[in-house]
C-alpha cells in the first residue's frame, strides 16, 4: 500500500488525498499543539501566582481513595454524585493546602535540610526498627509507595511549612466561664407556660361542591413526580472469592458485548442464563422492593436517557447493566384521580379556619389579661413537654409574651410564664465548653481561610478540568 501511494504521489488525485489526511490530522490534534507550543496546560488552579496541576491533583485523589473503604471506592466509580463529592473535596484540599504554603512563603519560612532529616529519622515509626532509624525499612517503603526519597523530602517540608503558617488556627481558643454558663442556661433552662389547645377536628368541616373543589385543586395542584421504567441484567458472583469474581465479570462482560451488538437484554440473559427484571414507575425518591435497586442505582437511573443503557456496574453481589426503557416527566394529577384527597382535604381547611378564628379570639383575650378558664400548665424544657413547634416558638420569645404556635392538627395559644435556671452539673458543662471549642475553632479556621482567599485570588481552570478530569 505505501509502495502504491509512493508511484503515484505525482498525481493530482493523490496530492488532494494527501491534503485531506494531514488536514483531519490536524483537526484531531496537531493544531492544538502548534498553536499552543508544542504542550497542553495541566493548570487546574492558580493560587496567588501558584498553579496547582493535574497531577497534583490525581494524587490526592489517590491518597484519599486508599482511606476509604472497598465499598466506599466502588460508589466512587459507579455514582456520579459521590464522584463529584470527591472532586470537590481534592480541590478544597488542593486550594487550602496552596493558600498556606504562599502564606508561608510570603512570611518567609524556611525548613531545612537538617529538620527534615530529623522529621524522618524521627517522626515516623514505620521507618524504625527496635526504636531506631533503619535505611532498609525507609527505602522499601517510599519504593513500594512508588516515590523518591527526594519527592517525600519535598512533601514533608510542604506539609511542615503549611503547619507553620495555619498551625495556630489549630489551637482552641479559651472559653470563658461566663460563656459556658450562659450556654448551660440557654440549653438547660426549664420555662412555666399556660396554654389552650384547640383542635382542628373538633370543628365540622362541610362538604364541598365540585366547583369549590376544582377551584381547590387549582390552588393546591398534587404533582406527580417523574418516574421511569427501567430494565436490568444482573449476574450474580461471589465478589470475595476471585475465581468467581472474575467468572462472574467475564459472563457480565459477554452479556455486555451482545446489548452492544444489538441484542435485546431479554434476549441476552436468556442466552447467557442471567437475572433479567423489569421495573415500572420508579421515582427518584421511592423506596423499592428489589434490594439491588438501591439509592445509589437509583441515582445512576435518572443520569440515562430514554433508551441509554449503562455501563457495567460493579455490586456487592454481583454486575448488573440497567436500561431506562421509558420516562414519564411530572405532570398534575387528573382531578378525579385525586377526589377523594381532595374532599379530605378541603374538610381539613375549613376546620382550620374555624379553629384559627376560636384561637384568635384566645389569643386576643390573653393579650387583654382577661380571666381565661381551662388554661392546662406544663413545665417544658428545650425538648420536652410539648410539641416541637411550641418548644422552639416558646424559647424563641421572651417572659410574660403570649404566642400562637400551629401544629400539624391543632393550635396552641400560649402564655410564657417565666423561667427557672437549671442546676450547674459540672460533667455536662465540660461537655458544653468543648463544643464551643470546637466551634470557635471552626469558625476560626473558616474566616482565616476566606481571609487568605482575598490574599490570594483563586482561580479555577473548568476547561482543563473537565478535559483531564471530568470525563
Amino acid at each position: 500500500m505505501l509502495e502504491y501511494l509512493r508511484n503515484a504521489a505525482d498525481k493530482t488525485w493523490a496530492k488532494v488525498l494527501m491534503f485531506i489526511l494531514i488536514f483531519s490530522f490536524v483537526g484531531w490534534g496537531a493544531a492544538e499543539w502548534i498553536f499552543s507550543g508544542g504542550t497542553r496546560d495541566t493548570t487546574i488552579l492558580t493560587i496567588g501566582g501558584e498553579t496547582v496541576s493535574v497531577q497534583q491533583f490525581n494524587a490526592e485523589k489517590s491518597k484519599q481513595l486508599s482511606m476509604m473503604t472497598k465499598d466506599q471506592q466502588r460508589l466512587v466509580y459507579t455514582d456520579p454524585i459521590k464522584a463529584g463529592e470527591l472532586s470537590q473535596s481534592i480541590l478544597q484540599t488542593l486550594t487550602m493546602n496552596q493558600l498556606a504554603l504562599n502564606k508561608a512563603k510570603d512570611f518567609g519560612f524556611v525548613v531545612s535540610d537538617k529538620r527534615i532529616a530529623n522529621e524522618i529519622r524521627t517522626q515516623y515509626p514505620e521507618f524504625q526498627n527496635q526504636g531506631q532509624f533503619s535505611q532498609v525499612l525507609f527505602d522499601m517503603v517510599l519504593r513500594n509507595s512508588g516515590i523518591t526519597e527526594q519527592e517525600f523530602a519535598n512533601i514533608l517540608r510542604a506539609s511542615i511549612l503549611r503547619q507553620m503558617a495555619i498551625g495556630s488556627t489549630t489551637v482552641p481558643l479559651k472559653i470563658p466561664d461566663f460563656a459556658v454558663t450562659a450556654a448551660y442556661n440557654a440549653r438547660y433552662a426549664k420555662r412555666e407556660i399556660q396554654y389552650s389547645v384547640v383542635l382542628f377536628k373538633d370543628f365540622v368541616g362541610a362538604v364541598p361542591t365540585d366547583e369549590q373543589l376544582k377551584d381547590y385543586y387549582a390552588q393546591h395542584p398534587k404533582m406527580l413526580p417523574e418516574t421511569r421504567s427501567v430494565s436490568y441484567v444482573f449476574v450474580s458472583a461471589n465478589m470475595d472469592k476471585p475465581d468467581e469474581y472474575d467468572a462472574g465479570f467475564k459472563k457480565a462482560q459477554g452479556l455486555e458485548d451482545m446489548i452492544i451488538s444489538g441484542e435485546t437484554m431479554e434476549h441476552s440473559a436468556n442466552k447467557m442464563k442471567a437475572k433479567y427484571v423489569k421495573l415500572p414507575k420508579i421515582a427518584r425518591n421511592g423506596n423499592m422492593n428489589d434490594k439491588l435497586i438501591t439509592p445509589e442505582i437509583i441515582s445512576k437511573i435518572f443520569s440515562l436517557d430514554i433508551g441509554q443503557e449503562s455501563e457495567l456496574i460493579e455490586l456487592k453481589k454481583g454486575f448488573i447493566i440497567l436500561r431506562v426503557d421509558d420516562i414519564i416527566s411530572e405532570h398534575t394529577a387528573e382531578f378525579e384521580s385525586v377526589k377523594k384527597d381532595l374532599i379530605a382535604d378541603w374538610k381539613k381547611s375549613q376546620q382550620r379556619k374555624n379553629a384559627y378564628v376560636k384561637a384568635n379570639e384566645t389569643l386576643l383575650k390573653l393579650n387583654n389579661k382577661e380571666d381565661i378558664s381551662g388554661l392546662k400548665k406544663s413545665i417544658i424544657t428545650r425538648t420536652e413537654g410539648a410539641p416541637l413547634q411550641v418548644l422552639s416558638s416558646v424559647f424563641a420569645e421572651n417572659i410574660g409574651n403570649n404566642i400562637l404556635v400551629e401544629t400539624s392538627d391543632a393550635f396552641y395559644v400560649v402564655r410564657i410564664v417565666n423561667e427557672t435556671a437549671p442546676q450547674m452539673n459540672s460533667k455536662m458543662a465540660d461537655t458544653i465548653r468543648k463544643e464551643l471549642e470546637k466551634m470557635s475553632l471552626r469558625y476560626t479556621q473558616d474566616d482565616y481561610i476566606q481571609f487568605l482567599k482575598r490574599h490570594y485570588s483563586v482561580k479555577f481552570n473548568e476547561k482543563t478540568f473537565n478535559r483531564f478530569i471530568n470525563r
